[in-house]
């Protein structure tokens, strides 16, 4: 299905956007990879074309740069027939009680977590609907509930399971197909990687850890999920079991949910 087809990745330097890259690459499909860890692309690139890909186009990107992305959709529109795949997935994290932490990183989280999927859809969609091609954003099982020291964090992921929520129902019957995807727990970087805020606790183990540590499901799987439901042209892609869980739970019970979610992280982190 994507042998020859154009696919687009953002932060493609590591964790699923990697996995994505080297997935549709061993599919044989064209490949669009951005990121703004340079070191880290061009190692994801050197990746792909070893596992196959057709073709390999690189651009070190900050996606909550507006012109630069809409820059960058040009420039990949220009070098290729057609733009099959977007998938939004560029991210990032912050560790901070709210109350104490610096609204500069509050606002860096959603101006990249949100507006960069914003934007990226908005700049490629026209390509999609020319090739009646698949928009994926990446949001998370934490766009599902909240959770101390992830304001941030999950504020931006709730806002783009609301933004392509929405963006599905505008788009339903043009043939385009629009996808939101809730990872649960995967090993990547991700809350190793985040910023920590001097305000908080040294002892004070962070949510997001605790999910990281309780992970079962690698990138390589996620990746693979995803394109499935690309083939299916799923609205609502759930990733690992703690992701359909956690999704049953906050669905069925909306007002007591965070209590469960509690013991629910405190047995998994134990298992780890």
């Amino acid at each position: 299905m994507f042998k020859g087809k154009t696919v687009v990745v953002t932060g493609a330097a590591s964790g699923i956007g990697r996995a994505l890259a080297c997935y549709f690459a061993r599919e044989g499909a064209y490949l669009a990879i951005s990121d703004v860890n340079a070191a880290g692309l061009e190692e994801t690139a050197g990746m792909a074309r070893s596992a196959g890909a057709a073709g390999v186009h690189t651009k070190v990107l900050d996606v909550s740069n507006q012109d630069a992305m809409f820059a960058y959709a040009e420039e990949v529109a220009a070098a290729h027939s057609s733009v099959d795949v977007v998938i939004n997935n560029a991210g990032l994290s912050v560790v901070a009680n709210f109350a104490n932490g610096a609204l500069e990183d509050f606002e860096r989280v959603m101006d990249v977590n949100f507006r960069g999927v914003v934007y990226g859809s908005k700049a490629f969609l026209p390509h999609l609907q020319r090739s009646s091609g698949s928009l994926i954003n990446i949001s998370s099982v934490f766009g599902l509930f909240g959770v101390p020291t992830q304001s941030a964090y999950c504020a931006s992921k709730f806002a783009v399971r609301g933004f392509t929520e929405s963006l599905w129902i505008e788009m339903k019957g043009t043939g385009v197909h629009i996808g939101c995807v809730h990872p649960g727990g995967i090993k990547t970087n991700i809350a190793r990687n985040a910023k920590v805020t001097e305000n908080m606790d040294p002892s004070d183990e962070d949510p997001a850890e605790r999910f990281e540590r309780a992970a079962r499901t690698t990138p390589e799987q996620a990746a693979e999920i995803i394109a499935q439901g690309i083939r299916k042209r799923t609205s609502r892609i759930l990733i690992g079991g703690d992701a359909r869980v956690l999704s049953f739970v906050t669905r069925m019970l909306p007002s007591s949910y965070k209590s469960i979610l509690a013991r629910f992280v405190n047995r998994e982190a134990a298992k780890g």
